[in-house]
């Protein structure tokens, strides 16, 4: 039975990862950080024992250390038979890292200079790029011998250098952008440590989430997803990746953004 692990699983495309790698059979690892807005995701843990819960803030190092190990520790049990060990743990399909920011109270897109502030600056960058490297810094160790992991975060398009033609937004492209640059990085020395671990950030384009809804005014119809479309185009696109993509930035068509 394979195994995933969805960071940032409370709601919108994480939730419905969730659900979706749930329905195909895999024991689905899902972190939240706040138990009020993880409600749907703990009564859907009281209904699916293939659903094991952890608390996590994302950007405090020790706790993420403290949930690896003790995935660790489960894909170790799930790998045991009754009356012996086994001789390697279960293995990770899948780790994707939902959790971003771009607005939260006073934390709103900049549209010009005048509202750059160090410290909303430092909140996005903690959030949307630093988690994923200290992520993969403890990842390392479960998934360096597995066959075939896909290790994906969810990124976005306007973190793209080359296709950034309307400016604003500074906090959230700017750490979107070193995102970017951490997951490429990290791909490069899984080649050595990890070598069947194919790295990708992928764009899943407008979904009707909490973190869209103010800035959907303008969005056609067509171009808005729901979390289920997103989903199903997400896993397309891991679905048909090799470990020569590995590194890459993948829009949710497939193809490759610029950096």
């Amino acid at each position: 039975m394979p195994h995933s692990l969805i960071l940032g699983a409370s709601q919108g495309i994480g939730f419905g990862f969730v659900q979706r790698f749930l329905a195909e059979g895999h024991i689905v690892h899902a972190t939240y950080r706040d138990r009020i807005s993880a409600a749907p995701l703990l009564d859907l843990a009281a209904q699916q024992s293939n659903l094991r819960l952890y608390a996590l803030d994302i950007t405090e190092e020790s706790q993420i250390e403290t949930v690896l190990g003790t995935i660790a520790e489960s894909l170790q049990q799930s790998a045991e038979p009754a009356d012996k060990p086994a001789d390697k743990p279960a293995e990770l399909s899948h780790v994707i890292n939902c959790i971003g920011i771009l607005h939260q109270g006073d934390l709103q897109p900049e549209k010009s200079l005048r509202q750059i502030n160090s410290e909303n600056l430092l909140t996005y960058f903690q959030v949307n790029s630093i988690a994923s490297i200290l992520l993969a810094k403890h990842l390392t160790p479960l998934i360096k011998n597995s066959p075939r992991t896909v290790f994906a975060t969810l990124s976005a398009k306007v973190g793209s250098i080359g296709d950034n033609q309307l400016g604003g937004w500074y906090g959230y492209r700017a750490s979107k952008t070193a995102l970017n640059m951490f997951m490429r990085t990290i791909a490069l020395e899984y080649r050595r440590t990890c070598k069947s671990t194919i790295v990708t950030v992928l764009h899943p384009g407008t979904t009707d989430t909490q973190l869209s809804q103010p800035f959907q005014r303008n969005v056609p119809p067509e171009k808005l997803f729901s979390i289920d479309r997103s989903v199903d185009q997400l896993i397309d696109v891991m679905n048909g990746l090799t470990i020569n993509d590995s590194g890459e930035f993948f829009s949710w068509d497939g193809t490759r953004l610029p950096w």
